[in-house]
């Protein structure tokens, strides 16, 4: 049993401790520089040490287990209701310290240093990808004010610079200092989609050193990028109690709104990893598009039975569920996806 609970609130440079002892008297309750953190730490024994799962927590996290201590992080909109009253850096510390010990609070596992590394990989991407469309939204948007129109898609784009810097764009009179705004957007599209090759090379590479990574990559709708991510953000399946635990920490599962016996359920409470969220779902959305003309299996009856009374969209955020569903699985039993057993759930 450990000695004392500790509860830090994590900032920049300032972090607020709130240490109890085991009858709940308070021990000490200071606010520490960054530098101090790990030294006033570092003289107490063993002890649950509760933080919000924010920036930098995964770090302390690993410092303050290497030392020994017993360190939980936790989800800050479960830390709220601890809150008594007012809002500052000691009352945050408290609710902390106080959630940290409740038998029903849920956790978040703890990264490595190799996982966080994959997943600012993926942030990475992600943002590039975003930064790219925004530089391709603008390119036609600025083009269509001169009539020329391509159509939708990346691969496009291409064709749309060459129009405008070809004999076609010399016909519709394009201006010298249009042309070379098309040609900046162009380079700046180019490079940004070497370095997203680039990434997703990196990760393909990590995926081939990855066990866990490789099983769920079996599962249909889930490719290399997917199961690196997954892989990436769930070390220790067992922190989900179910399959449907784990959906709904991915906020894939209904928001209920029920009382009275009668029940409500709306849309997806969208309150875990979007990343995560995003990858499933476009996932399932690839798989829906070859339903039609794959070959049937258990997975791809079940979607097109569901596709008969639900439309295509919301049939791919329930397969998207599903997927996560089967994922925990996967990594829960540590074997590869297998059909017929997932048949058996469908």
């Amino acid at each position: 049993m450990s000695s004392y609970t500790v509860g830090v609130d994590i900032a920049k440079r300032v972090f607020q401790v709130h240490v109890v002892d085991a009858n709940g008297k308070v021990q000490a309750a200071r606010k520490l520089r960054r530098s101090e953190f790990l030294g006033f730490l570092s003289k107490l024994p063993p002890s649950l040490i509760g933080m919000e799962s924010c920036s930098s927590a995964h770090h302390w996290a690993r410092e303050l287990s290497a030392m020994g201590h017993e360190v939980k992080l936790m989800n800050p909109m479960y830390v709220k209701p601890y809150i008594k009253r007012g809002k500052n850096d000691a009352v945050d510390a408290e609710a902390i310290c106080e959630a940290v010990t409740r038998p029903t609070m849920r956790f978040v596992p703890i990264k490595s240093v190799d996982q966080q590394s994959v997943l600012m990989v993926h942030r990475t991407r992600s943002l590039l990808i975003k930064q790219r469309t925004m530089l391709v939204n603008a390119l036609r948007g600025h083009l269509a004010e001169l009539g020329i129109v391509a159509p939708v898609g990346i691969e496009r784009i291409a064709e749309l610079v060459d129009r405008v810097t070809g004999r076609e764009g010399d016909e519709v009179g394009i201006p010298p200092l249009v042309r070379s705004l098309v040609e900046v957007f162009a380079q700046q599209i180019s490079t940004i989609t070497e370095e997203v090759r680039a990434l997703e090379k990196s990760l393909r590479s990590w995926h081939r050193t990855s066990e866990a990574s490789q099983r769920l990559a079996t599962i249909p709708g889930v490719g290399e990028i997917t199961a690196t991510a997954l892989a990436a953000t769930v070390p220790d399946p067992s922190y989900f109690q179910s399959g449907r635990a784990f959906a709904a920490w991915l906020g894939l599962t209904p928001r209920s709104n029920s009382s009275g016996g009668k029940e409500r359920n709306g849309r997806i409470t969208k309150a875990g990893d979007r990343h995560l969220r995003t990858l499933l779902v476009l996932g399932a959305t690839s798989v829906i598009r070859r339903v039609r003309a794959g070959q049937p299996t258990p997975i791809y009856s079940w979607v097109n039975r569901l596709l008969d009374k639900k439309p295509a969209r919301l049939a791919s955020v329930a397969l998207a569920n599903k997927l996560a569903r089967i994922a925990w699985a996967v990594m829960a039993r540590g074997t590869d996806y297998q059909p017929q057993r997932a048949a058996l759930a469908l």
